[in-house]
């Protein structure tokens, strides 16, 4: 379902630091953000069609490659942009977030580096 003018994004992550910096990074581009951290909050948010999900592939409050899966194969979710980040030595989850439905995945530090871009899209 497309996105119905939604300002909010959805943050699946357990990082302080992630989240200070994405937060920071939306109230600059206008956007809210809402950090969850268990599936049954993610499928209850992203029902409400979030601009975008950001998911961190190395957190561990959800198992990130199941939840990819059940959000692209849910038809409530599965046209909601998904942005994943993982560290830059983890080639192979990096594959597999492609795989299970994963829109973009990047290492931290380009995440990190490039968010301000990626929310302005």
């Amino acid at each position: 379902m497309p996105n119905n003018g939604s300002k909010k994004i959805l943050a699946v992550l357990d990082d302080l630091f992630f989240t200070v910096k994405i937060a920071a990074a939306a109230k600059q581009a206008g956007l809210e953000i809402e950090v969850v951290k268990d599936e049954k909050q993610v499928f209850e948010k992203a029902k409400e069609h979030p601009l975008l999900i950001i998911v961190d592939l190395n957190g561990n409050s959800v198992e990130p490659l199941k939840l990819l899966t059940k959000l692209k194969s849910n038809a409530d979710t599965k046209n909601v942009r998904v942005i994943g980040f993982v560290s830059h030595v983890q080639g192979e989850l990096k594959q597999k977030a492609h795989e299970t439905g994963c829109d973009m995945v990047l290492a931290r530090s380009a995440f990190s580096q490039n968010l301000p871009m990626l929310l302005k899209r």
